[in-house]
This record gives structure tokens, sequence and C-alpha cells, in this order.
């Protein structure tokens, strides 16, 4: 706690230096230009073309930067969306596999990263071609909104579109040039600190953020090293076209991992780690940078954006995986991944002034992935024996394609009629490095598919706008699937293929005088081929096609502003994950035979969820005291491992204030996480090898910091 004290001295007289220096600047020149006037315009990012949200006929929420940040320590996902109906954020506390995001059950199967839902950072892909997302760009306290759209989306967005999660930065800057600093630090070790500059001159606006977060975590060998620095810029190029830049570098130097529990392991010491994970050096380091460039037109009857990116990664994964035999206690496996990553964006639409304001949009994603991965035998986590050597090194490419069209239409002022459809080939080629075991594993295996969607929004009333879609959905296996193979050969599995989704959604929003927002779905998606998680040993998982899944479920939310200073907050998620039809070989009996797991529910997927937040405001002083109760889940496909509920639930206070002091603002916060101390499972490694599928979570802790000198959000 001392040195992140220190540190933020240091940084607030850096900030001070900066503002005193910004305000003899702002002096010499008073005429700036109001760049905001002409990037003022809101696109709705997750529906793809620019248009109101209460136009969308899907299931779409947003968060703006206080709803992110106010209080929070801005260290994941569970802080910013777990308010949000339809959405489960499983909380690992492992930076070594991050959280899991899961969409009415889209990126449920996902025990590491993020499956099944697209990312986008200001307009920009983050999911690769392939269909895996990470979250490694995002710091959450440089975000100044969030949007979230539920349902089937693979006739925008493509491969993986279970959902979609749209990030836009904060660019706000009132000053000529402005920062800021935020520290927190708090329980197990965890501190983290962020500073911030931003500001305008002429056509130009941006910020830069740079912060560093270490934790030493509640559990045992579980210590972290998380850097991020981004950049922003945008530049007016005339009254309706902007230039965007976006750059960045993401660092985790070590990231531990301590692995999941069996039910003793968790009932006698649920803050220990598994023993293999240990002994075999479980961890993950990670270094990547990114690129972008967009020129965009978001006002008028002419839209259109166009996108170049690309990204350089490089992961360092030792796992406690045991390597091909002989094996002994200490070996593991290490897997490095050296990726680069380049894509193109390009969308355009336009409206026909005539009846029923036909609006047509076409857009382009072309992606490319190159992967050289390397598997290595290790001892204690390090390669240190002769015996130490390469088992697996090969290049996988995946190349994408996809063109897509949507039409809106208006036939009645107060409805909204959307189709779209959209075509994607992939292309996946592995070539095998490796001749140590005689055999070539080279290959290609392409993969197509047609999506589509049909929805419809009626305004009736301000308090009551009902709307409907029928979409379909694909999702391929990803590269990392595809090579995880129980026999440890190289090349892909030839077994696995995409699953398609076709999902029913309808559903209402609204606004009840002044006072009250709510919104109410059901919906009803069935996959066919589904992609399962049959096995995980020791952080290695292994994939098959189940026969036929289906998800349906009821989702509520709604914000009532009690009185001017008391606002009830709630969202509820009840839904149904089963499986329709599913045979696997039994691993039990002497004789060919298939255990049927007909009617079984999804491992990993609560139920129910539910949150009911209270909040109070005035003068500046908030508090907000959050409840959050989530239902009992299986951990593994045959619905023999039983997790239990969150019992009294997970109680979350926290307390901000926000003011002028000596003319800065200063916001110190403060929070008490688990104030009942409820011991419960924050998420599940699905069907873990001998029972390993419980990850814990924390007791009773706090945390507390201070933001200095930070704009005013809007």
């Amino acid at each position: 706690m001392h040195t992140a004290l220190r540190s933020s001295l240091r940084l607030l007289i850096l900030h001070a230096l900066v503002c005193q220096a910004a305000s003899a600047q702002a002096g010499a020149d008073s005429a700036r230009a109001d760049s905001s006037r002409i990037l003022r315009a809101v696109r709705v990012e997750a529906a793809r073309t620019p248009q109101p949200a209460d136009r969308v006929p899907w299931a779409v929420s947003t968060l703006d930067a206080r709803a992110l940040r106010r209080g929070q320590a801005t260290l994941g996902l569970d802080e910013a969306v777990s308010d949000l109906p339809g959405v489960v954020v499983s909380n690992r506390y492992n930076y070594a596999l991050d959280q899991r995001l899961s969409i009415r059950g889209a990126g449920s199967r996902a025990n590491f990263g993020l499956r099944g839902v697209k990312v986008l950072l200001d307009g920009i892909p983050q999911s690769l071609p392939d269909g895996q997302s990470q979250l490694t760009n995002v710091d959450l306290a440089s975000i100044g909104r969030v949007e979230v759209l539920r349902g089937a989306a693979s006739s925008l967005h493509g491969n993986g579109s279970g959902g979609v999660l749209a990030f836009t930065t904060d660019l706000t800057a009132p000053d000529r040039l402005g920062a800021s600093v935020r520290a927190t630090t708090g329980s197990f070790g965890m501190n983290k600190l962020q500073l911030r500059t931003s500001g305008r001159t002429g056509p130009f606006i941006g910020a830069v953020s740079a912060s560093r977060t270490t934790v030493d975590g509640f559990r045992q060998y579980s210590r972290a090293d998380l850097r991020q620095l981004g950049g922003a810029v945008d530049q007016a190029l005339n009254e309706r076209v902007t230039l965007s830049w976006r750059a960045g570098v993401a660092e985790t130097p070590l990231a531990l991992n301590p692995g999941a529990l069996t039910a003793a392991e968790y009932a006698i010491n649920p803050d220990t780690a598994a023993l293999n994970n240990t002994r075999r050096g479980a961890q993950r380091s990670v270094s990547q940078r990114y690129l972008s460039l967009r020129a965009h037109k978001d006002e008028g009857p002419v839209t259109w954006s166009a996108s170049l990116f690309g990204q350089r990664r490089f992961i360092d994964n030792p796992l406690a995986t045991a390597p091909p035999a002989p094996a002994a206690p200490t070996n593991g496996v290490r897997n490095t991944i050296d990726r680069r990553v380049t894509g193109l964006r390009l969308d355009a639409s336009r409206t026909v002034a005539a009846a029923w304001e036909p609006r047509l949009s076409v857009g382009l994603d072309v992606q490319r992935s190159h992967d050289v991965r390397r598997n290595e035998r290790t001892t204690g986590g390090w390669i240190v024996a002769p015996t130490d050597t390469t088992f697996l090194f090969q290049g996988e490419t995946v190349v994408s394609v996809g063109p897509s069209a949507q039409l809106q239409l208006s036939p009645a002022p107060k409805v909204a009629l959307s189709m779209g459809a959209r075509w994607d080939r992939l292309s996946f080629r592995v070539e095998d490095h490796f001749t140590g075991d005689g055999d070539d594993d080279s290959g290609e295996r392409v993969m197509t598919a047609a999506s589509g969607h049909v929805g419809a929004v009626w305004q009736l009333a301000p308090a009551f706008s009902p709307y409907a879609n029928i979409g379909t959905a694909f999702e391929t296996p990803t590269t990392t699937e595809l090579n995880s193979r129980q026999d440890g050969l190289g090349g892909f599995n030839d077994a696995l293929g995409p699953q398609r989704i076709v999902s029913a959604e309808v559903g209402a929003r609204g606004r009840v005088g002044e006072r009250v927002t709510y919104e109410m779905a059901y919906f009803d998606s069935r996959a066919g081929d589904a992609i399962v998680q049959y096995l995980e040993s020791g952080g290695r998982a292994y994939f098959r096609n189940a026969g036929r899944t289906r998800s349906r479920g009821v989702e509520l939310g709604f914000a009532a502003v009690l009185t001017p200073s008391f606002t009830l907050r709630g969202a509820y998620t009840g839904a149904d994950h089963r499986f329709v039809e599913y045979r696997i070989p039994s691993a039990t009996l002497p004789v060919p035979a298939r255990d049927t797991l007909d009617g079984n529910r999804l491992a990993g997927i609560p139920k129910e969820n539910w949150r009911v937040a209270l909040q109070f405001a005035h003068a500046g002083l908030v508090v907000d005291a959050e409840q959050t109760m989530q239902g009992a889940a299986w951990g593994d496909d045959a619905n023999s491992v039983r997790v239990a509920d969150w019992g009294r639930g997970l109680l979350n206070l926290r307390t901000s204030w926000r003011g002028m002091v000596l003319g800065r603002s200063v916001e110190p916060f403060v929070a008490l996480q688990n104030a009942l101390d409820e011991r419960y499972v924050g998420a599940v490694t699905l069907n873990g090898f001998g029972g390993r599928v419980l990850e814990p979570a924390p007791g009773r802790n706090w945390y507390l910091g201070i933001e200095i000198g930070s704009p005013v959000l809007r």
C-alpha cells in the first residue's frame, strides 16, 4: 500500500505540472475550434449501422463512463455489465484465464478468454476470425461507453456472434489539455494506478491512458502484473468526416494460474492452489501491440466507414497438462503462440427519400490471423532437462471473408423493420513444422455459413415499444479448439465442425413517466452440432460436437427514480440451457456403448441470476448498495458435480464523493465487497478432470482510491 501511495504522489505532482502548462497554453489561444460538435453523433456500434437504439429490433443496453467507473476498481467486466439482464460474468479471480462472459448462454464453454461473443473497440473487431476474443486492449478506466447486444447477430458480424460487446474510448476533453490520476489499493495486495491525459486543438481531440495493476491474489499462487498503454486521436477532416487513430501496448509479464479445485479441496481450504499447477509452474505472460485507422461519416442520408487494423500478440503459457509419456509429476507443457492479425472492415449505408424511407446498408469484413504454435515439455514450468523437447511445432492460418447487407424500412412513423443477410467463408490451414514424430499433419479446412435476420420494432407509446426478431448464427471451432487432440498429435481435429444456431426473441422496452424505465424479453435459441467442452485436464481443454442444445429464458431489467436522491435498479435472468440430444462414447463399459445425456443442463450456467441495486446521490455524494444472487449450476455435462448457489448472495457497498478542491475535480471512493462474507464459487471449470471444477471467490474484502483532475464525465 505504501508503494502505491508513493507512486500516487509522484503522479499527482506530474498532474499538477501538466495542468499548469495547460492553463498557460489555453490563455494563449482562446479561439479554439469546437470539434466536439463534429464528433457528437452517436453510433450504435453493436447494430453495425448508425441508428437510434430504440429502433433496433434486438435487446440492446448501454452504459456510460460514470456507470463504468464511479467508485469501481475497474478490474473486470463483472463490475461493468453484471447489471444487465441476460449477461452472466463468471469471475475466476485468475488473471491467467480472464473472466468468462456469457450472453444468453453464448460464450459459456470458454475456460479462458471469450468465445461466442463479438467484441468491438471503437468499431474495430477485437475478435479473431476463428471467433476467439480477448480484452487485453480494454482498460475500463479509459472507456466512455459500452453497448451490449443480446441475441444471435451473425448476420451483422459473422462468426461467433451470439452477442455483441462494443466499447467506445472516452475522448472527453473539456479543456485544451488536461490530466487526471487515479490510484486504487485494496485487499490481497491489489494496487492500480492510471494516468490519463486528454486535450483538443483545432480539429483534433485525443487521449492517452497508462495504467498498471498488480495483485497478490486471495489464493495461493495467483499473483499477477498487468500494464496497459493506449492512445486515441480523432481528427475532424470536415463537418461530417472523422479520421480515428487507435494504438496501444498491453503487457502481462506475469499471471500465475492456481487452477480449479475439487469439492474436497474447496471444503478444506478454498484459497489453496491445485498441486499440479504449482509443481508444474502453470502461468501465462502476454505481450501485445495493436494499431488501427478508421475513417467514418456518421451523419446524413449517406454514412460510411472504412477501417484497417493490425495486432501482434505473443503468449507464453506453461500449463499443468502432462506431456506425452513418459512424464514425471513435475513435467508439464509449455505452449507458446506468436500471433499476427490484420483486417479490413467496410460499411456504407444510404437512406432513400421514398415511401417507407428505405435504408440499405452493405458491409465487408476481411481478416487474417497467423499463429506460430509450439508445445514443449517442461520441468517445473521451465525447459531445463535434456528431455524437455518440442513435441508440436506448427503454423496456423485463418482467413475469413464476410460480405453482408441490411435493409431498414419504416412503413409507419413508429414502426421500424430490419432484415439482413451475410455469407461467411473461413479457411483454416495448418502447416506442420515438427518432423520428430515422422508424420506430416498439415492440412486445410474450409467452413462456410449463411446467416440472416428479420425483426421489427413498434414504438406504440413511450411506455411500451414491443419488438421481435428471428435470426441465425454460427460458430466455428477456434484454432485452439481444433488443435486440442487427446492423442497429442499436431494438425487439426477433422471431426470437430461448426455449430449453427436459430434464435427467436420477443420483448418490449419503455419509459413510464420521467421516473421509470424497463426492458423485458423472452428468447428461444436452438443449436445443432453444438460445440461442447467434454474434458478439461490441467489447463488443457478438449472439444466435440454434441447433437443439439436448446436455450430459452426470460430477462427483466428496470430503473426507477424513487426520489430526487434515491434510484433503484434491478435485473433478473431466468434461463434453461439443455442438451436436447447428446450421446457420448461410454468410458465405463468394456464393450462399445454410448451414454445418453439428453435433457441434461449445460454445465457452468446458473438457472437464475438477479441483481438489485439502491443508489443514494446528493451534493456529489453517491452511495451504492448492490445485492447479487445466483442459482446453482452443474460442473459437468453428466450433471454429476453440482455447484451450489450463492446462499445469502454477494452484497457490495460503495461510496464516492465528487467535488472541486483548489480548482480541480476530486473523487475519493471506498468499497466493501462481499460484505456478508458469503462463501461461494465464482466460476466453474467445465468438465474438469477428476471433478476439478471449482474456482473459488474471495470472502469479505475492500478497496479504496482517489481520482484527481479528471474532466467532467458526460
